[in-house]
């Protein structure tokens, strides 16, 4: 009988994805030899991710899991299909998945795969997720997390689209009742309906206003009206175009999209709020996660994918 080695156990790990469990029973079984044991975990669906890696897992969803009014996490889940996004049994493991983020310590992915699996600590989170590409037959992907914990105030959620977009938003306040829940909660609305990409505009970087600057510099370059015009001028219009932007990208400084008078702003709806509630009321920090934000989506060809299996 062949000794079977951590290093092993781990080389065979890293080919299949399958659970360090597994994969020293498949080396038992193959007395040690590498391509057998990756043969063993295959019949036995335990390597199926290693077949699914080439493909592209863009589609999927977002859950959030809060935890009273102090904690929330959310989570994005990818498959490769939107039909698969829509399967009750995908769908129930992306809230379990975010279960298990919304208790967890981990900093990163690395660290959060390797955690005991909540629903069953026999296994590791990693581990659960293989299973689930085994059961469900297409390359799966815990992509992201992050947990967010209100030090002093709460946390609230929304859900657009059936998971299409996930929003937490955190708030320091000393009030915390449904009326300021519920004030925040539209502010979540207004983050995943307009994308903001910071709070204020004191948070923006000056590396961040000088590429912006760059950009519409050379904008005006190309602008015939602004041919010929003086320095100060040109510098004039550059940094009013970038005072609106930054009005575009800034939370506060956004139009509240349920202002009735179409004016006002985020940060003036929050001292309206605050004032009625008599709170001390301000926004720590928001997360917004869409589906497939920034991954190359395959093209499907479903006539052609139908006769290539037919053949």
């Amino acid at each position: 009988m062949a000794e079977i080695t951590a290093a092993m156990v781990k080389e065979l790990r890293e080919q299949t994805g399958a659970g360090m469990t597994d994969c020293k029973k498949a080396l038992g079984e193959a007395n040690g030899n590498m391509e057998e044991a990756v043969e063993i975990l295959r019949k036995n669906g335990q390597a199926k991710a290693v077949k699914k890696e080439s493909r592209i897992a863009a589609e999927g969803i977002c859950s959030i899991v809060c935890k009273g009014d102090q904690a929330a996490a959310v989570v994005e889940v990818n498959s490769e299909t939107d039909f698969v996004a829509k399967n009750e049994t995908f769908q129930l493991f992306v809230k379990a998945v975010a279960k298990q983020a919304v208790e967890s310590a981990a900093t990163d992915m690395e660290a959060f795969l390797e955690e005991q699996w909540a629903e069953d600590t026999s296994k590791t989170v990693k581990e659960a997720l293989v299973d689930k590409i085994a059961v469900i037959g297409e390359k799966l992907s815990i992509r992201r997390f992050q947990r967010v914990e209100a030090a002093e105030g709460c946390v609230v959620s929304y859900v657009h689209g059936g998971g299409r977009i996930g929003v937490i938003v955190e708030a320091k306040t000393n009030i915390v009742n449904d009326a300021v829940k519920e004030a925040l909660t539209n502010l979540a609305m207004q983050v995943a309906a307009l994308n903001p990409k910071y709070i204020a505009t004191t948070e923006v970087s000056e590396e961040y206003k000088t590429h912006e600057r760059e950009i519409i510099t050379a904008q005006i370059a190309q602008d015939p009206k602004m041919a010929g015009k003086p320095e100060n001028v040109i510098q004039g219009v550059v940094e009013g175009r970038l005072k609106k932007e930054l009005k575009e990208v800034c939370l506060l400084e956004q139009v509240y999209v349920k202002a009735e008078d179409g004016k006002q702003t985020v940060a003036q709806y929050i001292a309206q709020v605050a004032k009625e509630n008599n709170a001390d009321l301000s926004i720590s920090r928001f997360v917004r996660y869409e589906t497939g934000e920034g991954l190359e989506k395959k093209q499907e060809d479903f006539a052609a994918e139908v006769a290539a299996q037919m053949r």
